[in-house]
């Protein structure tokens, strides 16, 4: 073997070597061994924290007083802590009070004098008002209800240019805002969401995902034959998971993206606006098994003061985040015993409870707030709201509570430099790690020192140029005469 060849292999061995280490870092610190809480530093590091929710009830339809759930999809809240459960395996809706007890269920609804039913509808979505949007799957339409059960209208398979002849209508997910537009989700629609008018009419497609391209398949396809390249995959969007809306008509949807942006927000015209101002993107879990891949995001959903939570069917784990983009806490897992999940497949807030879905047990997990949970949500809620003197208060607690969570601190600083505190907000984002918020503080803190300074230091200037001028003046004076006497 030559001394070239010899190099090159140790250099390819080297390279390996070093992808293999990289692997075996992409885990958190306790991967065989769980923690009841965890979050992640500004370093990327996992962490132990305090746990922000702990589960406290299951609920079932027979545990609810009616018939058991058979592969529930979805939920909903409603006003007055209602909770809708969309019972896919049943074909039904179940409405269950704050206290989880039935009040009705919907198995269908009267059309033109018939009696219609469900057919394995897979998503719901439940207006303010009370209105029931069905995506009816099996029967391909959605079908819209009002709060009494009773039919308004039904959004059956669209004719448009921009739809293919043979396009087959699978809606999945479904959301409408309060102008009455609905947003459909459909199986392999990878354009984005369908966009119905309040008339039921197909107008348009929003917030399509970008086509991801992996490196080593795109220059493959660039050099493999014509025939070869027939037989490859095309490269196509990601489709979306799930998805949610707030009250302000904005989307907020989750897809199973890897190299692109797993959470957007969209806009009216689809552009996402989503804020992304944290240590990192809000993505799930950031190290994970190369085994098992990143988190799978199933679902979504929107909390009030720009919060939001996402589910990750692959770890069973719900990551929440603040309107930054800022991750708050984790909490949920794979497992068997209360807490833990075998097929989550929703997650919806209702008041201080999460609950989440889980799909092949057919049960509702209930879970409450700890005290470190509800001062986060509380000190978040009040920096949103302006109330920078006790979201600063909260914050200190917070921390108090775990001193791993950096975003307390960059919390506090946020809150002290809304109110002018500009040398204490830089010393907190400072420890925080937070470095565009430090520039930021520490560049209001100087120009505050200039201002309040500024006459002290234009003083001196002026009393040291007219110093200046004097000991030149004087200088000269005695400079002539010695030259004077010389002479």
């Amino acid at each position: 073997m030559s001394t070239k060849t010899r190099k090159t292999c140790r250099a390819l061995l080297l390279a390996l070597s070093g992808l293999m280490l990289l692997g075996s870092a992409a885990e958190p610190a306790w991967a065989g061994e769980r923690q009841d809480g965890y979050n992640y530093s500004a370093w990327g590091k996992a962490v132990p924290a305090p746990a922000a929710y702990e589960a406290s009830s299951l609920v079932n339809g027979g545990e609810a007083g009616g018939a058991a759930f058979k592969e529930p999809s979805d939920l909903q809240a409603a006003q007055g802590g209602k909770v809708y459960v969309l019972d896919s395996g049943n074909n039904r809706i179940v409405v269950l009070d704050a206290d989880f007890k039935p009040i009705r269920t919907i198995e269908g609804f009267e059309r033109e004098g018939q009696k219609e039913t469900f057919d394995n509808p897979q998503g719901f979505y439940v207006s303010e008002s009370g209105e029931i949007f069905v995506a009816d799957t099996g029967h391909a339409r959605v079908v819209h209800l009002d709060e009494d059960g009773k039919l308004v209208k039904i959004v059956e398979k669209p004719k448009s240019e921009l739809l293919a002849a043979d396009f087959a209508f699978k809606p999945l997910k479904v959301v409408a805002d309060r102008s009455g537009r609905v947003y459909v989700m459909a199986e392999g629609v990878f354009d984005g969401f369908m966009e119905f008018g309040s008339d039921g009419v197909f107008t348009s497609f929003i917030g399509a995902n970008r086509v991801e391209v992996d490196p080593a398949e795109y220059l493959w396809k660039r050099l493999a034959t014509r025939e070869q390249r027939s037989r490859m995959v095309m490269f196509t969007p990601t489709e979306f998971t799930g998805f949610d809306i707030d009250g302000e008509g904005f989307i907020y949807a989750a897809s199973a993206s890897r190299n692109g942006q797993p959470i957007k927000k969209l806009n009216a015209q689809g552009a996402d606006i989503l804020r992304r101002g944290g240590y990192y993107r809000p993505q799930g879990d950031l190290l994970y098994d190369n085994a098992k891949g990143p988190s799978r995001l199933i679902d979504i959903d929107v909390g009030d003061s720009d919060m939001y939570s996402v589910l990750d069917a692959k770890t069973g784990r719900v990551f929440t985040y603040n309107g930054d983009g800022y991750l708050l806490y984790v909490f949920g897992e794979l497992g068997n015993r209360i807490g833990q999940f075998d097929t989550p497949i929703a997650i919806e807030r209702v008041g201080d409870r999460m609950l989440v879905l889980d799909r092949a047990l057919g049960e509702i997990t209930v879970f409450g707030e700890t005290e470190y949970g509800r001062t986060l949500n509380e000190a978040t809620r009040s920096y949103y709201a302006g109330d920078e003197e006790r979201a600063a208060e909260l914050f200190e607690r917070t921390a108090s509570l775990n001193a791993n969570l950096d975003y307390a601190y960059a919390g506090i600083g946020k809150a002290l430099l809304r109110q002018d505190d500009y040398k204490q907000s830089a010393e907190y984002f400072k420890r925080s790690m937070d470095r565009e918020g430090y520039s930021k503080a520490f560049l209001l803190h100087r120009k505050e020192l200039m201002r309040e300074y500024f006459s002290w230091i234009m003083s001196g200037l002026v009393l040291a140029a007219i110093a200046f001028v004097v000991t030149r003046a004087v200088r000269r004076r005695k400079g002539r005469a010695v030259y004077a006497r010389i002479k």
